[in-house]
């Protein structure tokens, strides 16, 4: 039966799923939740595939590295209800979104160039009085709202170390210096950048430690190959896309 459904271009579902290293249940998964078109059946009830859905397959499979696996799944469920321009939309969304991703990078490095050798200054006599007086001293709330973050998150990322706040002496209000700004923006920036709070303290401490950027640098580094990996995977995945609306026709 299997040779007779081969010979009439027609698949089972584990002759899908071996060519990609994936389960009969993932194919099934995968109809079901529309990035396969709906399968065919024999007269005895079992699914039967076609080249059509190896396409299908494969333009999805190729586009989740570009895209992520919930768009990929978007954009092919959009394409199998025919409504190919929502899917074309949500190819644009994710290109958007690497372009905001490559100018949040550019952003971050311009940051870093603009850091000053010197450090903030270490907690001590005067320095209390020097972040209240002192140029580019600010509240919490004002910072936050500069950055588009919540004053919740700004205490979060000081219990974890990525800034270190004076007290106003009055009020006990914290209050952030240039220093203290500077650091906020860069974990700003690498927090889109998808870096962890663990990830980044270390940084921003050996950057004030080490008074350079070159702690910073293997990050970029890594960051950069990953823009250019996700944009490539795009590439890939358009191709894919490409030949799988060909042969929808």
């Amino acid at each position: 039966m299997g040779r007779n459904l081969q010979s009439s271009n027609r698949l089972r579902p584990v002759d899908l799923a071996r060519g990609h290293g994936l389960s009969t249940q993932a194919i099934r998964n995968y109809e079901e939740a529309g990035i396969l078109p709906a399968a065919g059946r024999t007269p005895h009830g079992y699914r039967t595939y076609t080249s059509l859905h190896a396409g299908a397959l494969r333009a999805f499979l190729a586009l989740v590295p570009g895209h992520g696996h919930r768009t990929a799944t978007s954009i092919m469920r959009a394409v199998n209800q025919g409504a190919v321009d929502g899917a074309f939309r949500l190819i644009d969304e994710s290109h958007a979104q690497l372009l905001d991703d490559r100018q949040t990078l550019q952003a971050v490095e311009s940051a870093l160039r603009d850091l000053e050798p010197t450090m903030a200054p270490e907690p001590g006599a005067g320095s209390e009085s020097a972040a209240v007086s002192g140029p580019g001293g600010t509240f919490i709330g004002p910072l936050a709202d500069r950055l588009g973050i919540r004053p919740a998150t700004l205490r979060k990322w000081e219990r974890a170390g990525l800034m270190r706040p004076h007290r106003d002496p009055r009020t006990g209000y914290r209050v952030y210096d240039e220093a203290d700004v500077r650091d906020a923006r860069l974990a700003h920036q690498l927090r889109r950048g998808g870096y962890l709070l663990e990830q980044i303290a270390p940084l921003i401490a050996q950057v004030r430690a080490a008074g350079g950027l070159e702690p910073l640098e293997a990050a970029l580094c890594d960051w950069h190959g990953r823009l250019s990996a996700r944009g490539r995977a795009m590439l890939t995945g358009a191709a894919e896309l490409e030949a799988y609306l060909q042969e929808r026709g």
